[in-house]
């Protein structure tokens, strides 16, 4: 098997660069979905049905992109096509969803039609999401795979900043901010601004990445292309998944159920702590939910900084001691948030968060694709591994009634988050390094 050659910093930076426009659309879905449908008049308590249909989405478009991506071979590429379509479907879809008020004078119709966009909205950005992450594995070498996700986690949580922050930037250089008759116009405005530079961000990487045609691909890989094309079901191919491959879905299934639960419910615990309103017409509500958006940007930026600081923690304390010592400083985090009353002191707990999703983004790849390397199928195995994102997700959704139930309101909700990366830290005691996982 012929060693993939080093590429430069440039060419790993472009590699990914569509990920930041993909991120500024995931942020703005998870930034103002609960803001979106409760203007639209969604019980605080019913917030979690819509947030499954994302989740459940991911679950089913990222394995087809990741099978019918590993057997694509044409002029424009493997992965590319599903990256071209899925950013192109995502454009559509963005302008629909804070319209979806306006679509019906019908209550219920309405949410009806919000949520099918919603899971539309999903369905486009998990077919352009999944391209870049098999891309990576594709063409990075092992040495290099380290790099090549902590490029795309800055990429991602700088868009995710970007994203977060373009309601509260619209509202500040103008923007009607006016929930009277419905979501605000300038919330709609950054969701059309997001939609376009998505569509930018993705053409550039289209321009300036080239995949490796199916015999450079087979030479590298050390696999054939029969090999590659082989009809396996998912059934026999997670039988096949290494051993690692089950222990850090494991942690990934405590860690999304957590953030799962602090999007949901964010903008309600703001509005209740800091603005002391339920009021989800109010001009006090949606100052909260423009203010969920900075504290979310202020979480991604200290993402991209803890990005940074990874590697020497990692030779520090290891891969397994980094992962563990980032979920522990999220868990504190979230215990935080329901003691906190002024917004700018929220940026404390929420910073502390950052550090979690910035080992959140990067290191459970770094162990997946390490444990893959010289199997066929990847990116079956990549959308497959998806599933240990969305599964806790859709889980917690389900679940979010009941537990709302238990703890009493939104805000207590954070604590739920903070039980959960708890949980997802004692968990890393049981991943293995790659030697042991491959002998196991």
């Amino acid at each position: 098997m012929k060693q993939k050659p080093d590429l430069s910093f440039w060419q790993l930076w472009n590699l990914s660069f569509g990920f930041f426009g993909v991120q500024i659309a995931y942020a703005l879905q998870s930034g103002n979905v609960s803001r979106i449908f409760s203007t639209m008049g969604a019980d605080p308590k019913s917030l979690g049905w819509f947030w499954i249909l994302p989740p459940l989405m991911g679950m089913i478009v990222q394995p087809i992109v990741g099978v019918v991506s590993d057997r694509t071979w044409c002029r424009f590429g493997r992965r590319v096509p599903y990256l071209i379509a899925g950013a192109l479907l995502a454009v559509i879809v963005m302008v629909l969803l804070p319209n979806a008020g306006s679509l019906s004078d019908v209550f219920w119709v309405a949410m009806a039609l919000g949520a099918i966009i919603l899971m539309f909205l999903d369905t486009s950005l998990n077919m352009a999401m999944q391209p870049f992450k098999m891309m990576v594995g594709d063409i990075v070498n092992e040495k290099q795979k380290g790099t090549a996700y902590a490029i795309q986690s800055l990429l991602c949580n700088s868009g995710q900043v970007v994203g977060f922050a373009l309601p509260f930037l619209m509202t500040y250089i103008g923007f009607s901010a006016d929930a009277t008759h419905g979501v605000p116009f300038s919330l709609k405005m950054a969701f059309y601004v997001g939609a376009a530079i998505l569509i930018a961000c993705v053409i550039y990487t289209c321009v300036k990445v080239k995949e490796m045609p199916p015999k450079e691909y087979a030479e590298y890989h050390g696999i054939t292309l029969e090999q590659e094309k082989e009809k396996v079901s998912f059934v026999k191919l997670l039988q096949r998944a290494p051993s690692n491959y089950w222990r850090v879905a494991l942690v990934q299934f405590f860690c999304w159920a957590a953030f799962q639960y602090m999007w949901i419910h964010s903008t309600g615990a703001i509005a209740d702590l800091c603005w002391n309103t339920d009021d989800t017409h109010s001009v006090a509500y949606q100052q909260a939910g423009d203010w969920t958006g900075i504290v979310f940007a202020v979480q991604a930026v200290v993402s991209v900084l803890w990005a940074m600081v990874l590697p020497a923690l990692e030779k520090k304390a290891g891969l397994k001691g980094a992962y563990a010592i980032s979920l522990l400083i999220g868990a504190v985090g979230f215990a935080m948030v329901p003691f906190v009353h002024d917004p700018y002191l929220l940026f404390v707990p929420y910073a502390l968060t950052g550090c979690t999703w910035a080992a959140m983004l990067a290191l459970p790849f770094t162990i997946v694709t390490n444990a893959l390397e010289g199997m066929p199928h990847m990116g079956t195995y990549l959308g497959l591994f998806n599933c240990a994102i969305c599964l806790p997700q859709i889980i917690a959704g389900l679940l979010n009634v009941v537990v709302v139930w238990l703890v009493g309101s939104q805000t207590n909700m954070l604590f739920v988050s903070s039980l959960c990366l708890l949980g997802g830290a004692l968990s890393v005691k049981i991943i293995i390094d790659r030697k042991r996982a491959i002998q196991a």
